[in-house]
Order: structure tokens, then sequence, then C-alpha cells
């Protein structure tokens, strides 16, 4: 997932940056709500993870004026503050979850990873895709012959189709996916990760839909 993480501690926002990557996300760091706001410009996102407390305004303001122009992506607030006052504002602006600091990075990757289940319609981290035995929380796979192991960029791809079964998904937002946000794009890149996922999971996990993109096959 395209992660957009709002925290304005250097040391936090780097131990969460680096706990989110190795994850297998694709995390941006704005510091400040300006700079949330210009990446969001430009970039989609699959998740926020939103301080509260920012140099340049109150992130429950932030929260409350995206849900107003009706945007669903996300939102897993981040907060030292554990009042339960200040937890039911947060969540009646449309907040998804919320974390208390000091946190445990590990409580968060799974939080991230219960919260978009939901979004994908599958609260169940456990899926049966033919003979595929996938653990979307422990990025695991097991097929007839045992588990199968992909690389990093492998389970990004095949994750991006896992979130929309039976939807086309095209090669640019694969790409969005992949790449970080300043990261060069190959042209044969996809194709390329794509025909390994294919010999590795089989020839009709992954479907090719011509000029159009990819979608999660049915072997």
């Amino acid at each position: 997932m395209r992660i957009l993480l709002i925290e304005d501690d250097p040391g936090l926002g780097s131990a969460v940056r680096d706990q989110i990557s190795a994850e297998g996300h694709l995390p941006d760091l704005a510091p400040d709500l300006a700079y949330a706001r210009d990446l969001m410009s430009t970039m989609s996102y699959d998740l926020i993870l939103l301080d509260l407390g920012l140099p340049d305004g109150r992130g429950l303001d932030f929260l409350k004026a995206l849900r107003s122009k009706g945007a669903v992506t996300p939102v897993m607030i981040l907060t030292a503050h554990d009042r339960i006052t200040e937890r039911i504002e947060g969540l009646n602006a449309g907040a998804d979850d919320y974390i208390v600091k000091p946190f445990d990075l590990a409580e968060l990757s799974a939080r991230i990873s219960a919260v978009a289940r939901r979004y994908a319609g599958n609260p169940n981290p456990l899926i049966t895709l033919g003979s595929l035995e996938i653990d979307l929380a422990s990025h695991a796979i097991h097929g007839a012959d045992g588990q199968i192991d992909l690389s990093q960029r492998e389970w990004i791809i095949f994750e991006a189709l896992l979130q929309r079964p039976g939807q086309i998904v095209s090669k640019s937002q694969i790409e969005d996916q992949l790449y970080s946000f300043d990261a060069e794009v190959e042209s044969n890149t996809i194709e390329v990760y794509v025909s390994r996922l294919r010999k590795k999971l089989g020839k009709d996990v992954v479907q090719t839909i011509r000029g159009l993109g990819y979608r999660l096959g049915t072997p």
C-alpha cells in the first residue's frame, strides 16, 4: 500500500517509515499539513497515518476537511493524548482507528493490515485462491508443494490485485504502488514481475487484460 505519514517528530517519523517500508508498503513522510496537502495533490494514497499535534494546524481539522470533501481514504490517528473525549472526537470526525504514543511498531503494522483488509472488503487475513492459501497478515503463501516465497516487489503487485478482486488494475495503478514518490519507472518492470508471479503461483493467477491492465484470476 502507498501510505501517507503525517508526523512532525523526526525520530518517530523515521522509525514508523522504516517499519512500514520493511512490511512492503510505500510510505511518504510529511512533517506538516502543508506538505501533506502538496503530496496529496499529485499522489493517491491507500492509507493516511495522522498525528494530531502538527506545527501548522490540528490534525482533526485536516481530517474533518478531508471527509467533508467526500474522501474515503482510511485514516489512522497517531497521538500522544489518551483522553477519551479526544478519541471520541477523532472517531466522530471520520478516523478509522486510533493508536496512542508510545506504541509498539509491530502493533502499528497489525493495525494497518486490519484497516486495509476492512477497506478491501475482506476482514479475514486468510484467503484461499485455488490451491493457494494466503495469509495477508504475515505475507505468507502456501501452495500444494509448500511455502511460496515472493520478493517484496512481487508481493506488492500481488497484494494490489488481492485488494481489488474481480477488478482490472491498470499498469499505472500498480506502478503507484510499486515505486516511491521520486523513483524512476522502467517501462517493462511490471511485465517482468507479473511473469515471475505466474511462474511461482500459476499461470492463471494473474490475467492480462490487453490494453487495460491486470486482474486476479481464478486458478
